[in-house]
């Protein structure tokens, strides 16, 4: 019984080392110093990655000049490129934890993949970003300068449903994609904005290479107001070509036909 117990114990410690998973800081590789790229990897091979440049603004508590009164103060930083990554990556449920400064600030972001009713009968599979949540210390003063009472507090979304993206291919979005979480500092809001991203949880191409990017709607809208005074510029010329072609075509087909006379005295002599 105690072999069979040893030899059990063996076989889950090496299925944990078989699904060991480590979080990579792969910044280094991008030209923009706002955007950090995280990746997560099981088995030597890539299983989630992100790659954007994120926000932050939260509103915290300071004493007023009366020494009574407290008026709230806003602290403005973004995500450093330098910042630490643990993660987990399953079947159907992923996530990635970003940490700096000690643990002072953590970024959880969690994704799920799920079937979307697309029209009976089919189903079409799906993954999002299904919760968001951030840790922040306001006892750290290089963001946090005189705060209140100071402290850890956790601010998190509520039933969040965002990127939704196909499964099997990466989004992808250049404009901001802000989100707002309740913090347990008296219900305060923060903002967390991501922009230029691209993201992937599940089924990764290969290592460290996104799937075929599914974009974003406000990506799909701008390149529209883009193109589309260049469509009706071409379109209006079209329009005055075809107008000139016609009006060219008329004058020499009313040129070669013959002129009646203007004088009425010249119809006698005809």
């Amino acid at each position: 019984a105690h072999f069979y117990f040893f030899l059990l114990c063996c076989v889950l410690a090496l299925s944990v080392v078989l699904a060991e998973q480590e979080g990579e800081n792969l910044s280094g590789l991008s030209d923009n110093p706002d955007k950090a790229i995280f990746a997560v990897r099981e088995n030597s091979t890539t299983c989630l990655m992100v790659e954007f440049a994120v926000k932050f603004l939260v509103p915290y508590d300071v004493l007023a000049l009366n020494g009574i009164d407290l008026i709230t103060e806003q602290a403005y930083f973004t995500l450093p490129r330098s910042a630490e990554i643990e993660g987990k990556c399953g079947t159907t449920e992923s996530e990635i934890h970003i940490s700096w400064k000690n643990g002072a600030y953590v970024l959880r972001i969690y994704f799920s993949k799920v079937s979307q009713q697309e029209g009976a009968p089919l189903r079409l599979e799906v993954w999002k970003i299904s919760r968001v949540q951030f840790v922040y210390d306001t006892s750290e003063t290089s963001h946090f300068i005189n705060a209140y009472n100071p402290g850890k507090h956790t601010a998190s979304t509520h039933r969040l449903s965002a990127l939704v993206t196909p499964a099997g291919r990466s989004f992808v979005c250049a404009a901001q994609q802000s989100f707002t979480l309740i913090s347990s500092d008296h219900q305060k809001g923060i903002s967390v904005t991501m922009y230029d991203i691209q993201l992937q949880p599940f089924d990764m191409a290969s290592d460290f290479m996104f799937s075929e990017p599914f974009k974003c709607i406000m990506d799909q809208r701008e390149r529209l107001e883009e193109t589309l005074p260049l469509i009706l510029g071409l379109i209006l010329g079209l329009i005055i070509i075809i107008t000139l072609t016609i009006y060219h075509f008329h004058l020499k087909l009313t040129a070669n036909q013959p002129q009646l006379p203007r004088d009425r005295s010249m119809y006698k002599n005809m």
